[in-house]
């Protein structure tokens, strides 16, 4: 059974250590507000395997014109899929993932953190 509060320090860490490092690497250019809505997992009640765990972010562009006073919207999307080992567990996940740095830690039977996926996907 997955530790509830575990679970929620995690994804609260995450969030944090993300807005943490956004404004110097994901956070430049047209969309300079990206906020992480949120990290989530598919998880097998019986075996506690991960199928597979996915963070989604949102962000916008706006511009004036200032001839009408209107704004001009763009919008974007992106679900970032974890890059974990077949197999991973949310007890191990949960485990490798603890701490307050968890954005950095190395994922369970890996050598790659839930950062590199990041750096893939946005």
């Amino acid at each position: 059974m997955m530790n509830i509060r575990s679970w929620l320090e995690l994804r609260s860490n995450l969030k944090e250590n993300f807005d943490d490092i956004c404004g110097d690497t994901f956070c430049e250019g047209d969309y300079s507000n990206i906020q992480s809505l949120r990290f989530q997992c598919s998880v097998n009640s019986g075996t506690g395997v991960i199928g597979q765990c996915v963070w989604v972010f949102a962000a916008s562009n706006e511009e004036l014109n200032p001839s009408t006073g209107g704004f001009s919207v763009q919008t974007q999307t992106w679900t970032c899929q974890s890059p974990l080992a077949s197999g991973t567990t949310m007890a191990s996940l949960l485990t490798a993932l603890s701490g307050t740095s968890p954005l950095y830690a190395t994922l369970p039977g890996t050598s790659t953190t839930i950062y590199d996926g990041l750096v893939d996907c946005l």
